[in-house]
């Protein structure tokens, strides 16, 4: 534990065109060996092609696509007394939940077949929002182990 205090929470930065944090979240979660404007050009690119396919706002797209992602319950592993590991279902609070999805997203637009990572990346979004892709699929697998270990929930 930390003599000095608390730190304070830091709020995320919005991004310079949208000016939404949320797509700076995604940025920040793209971001590879601190290649920043590659990070926001391929999100931008991404967004065009969402405008494109879907001619709706591109940035309501990945909002819903967000929240469909979203995981409300997980696992975690705990070891019992005896050495046996479980997987015990926990609660997941939004901003877990939020950060698991982006993740989930990014991952399942990597797996993807396709050309560049912002036609990929655009493609799993839409998807998504409509309700499929692999980030679902995810969430689902998640859930249904969550479901299933319910019985170990007084672990917690």
């Amino acid at each position: 534990m930390s003599r000095r205090g608390t730190a304070e929470k830091r709020t995320a930065k919005s991004d310079p065109i949208f000016r939404n944090r949320l797509v700076n979240m995604v940025v920040n979660r793209i971001l590879k060996d601190g290649k920043n404007s590659l990070a926001y050009q391929i999100l931008y690119r991404a967004v065009k092609k969402i405008q494109q396919k879907t001619e709706t706002n591109p940035l309501l797209v990945l909002r819903q696509a967000i929240r469909r992602v979203t995981p409300n319950i997980g696992v975690k592993t705990r070891r019992n007394k005896k050495g046996s590991t479980r997987k015990v279902p926990i609660e997941i609070g939004s901003k877990q939940g939020r950060a698991l999805a982006i993740r989930w997203l990014l991952e399942a637009s990597q797996k993807r077949p396709g050309q560049n990572m912002a036609f990929k990346l655009s493609s799993e979004l839409v998807d998504a929002a409509k309700g499929s892709g692999g980030a679902i699929r995810k969430k689902e697998a998640t859930h249904r182990m969550a479901e299933a270990n319910r019985a170990l929930a007084h672990f917690r």
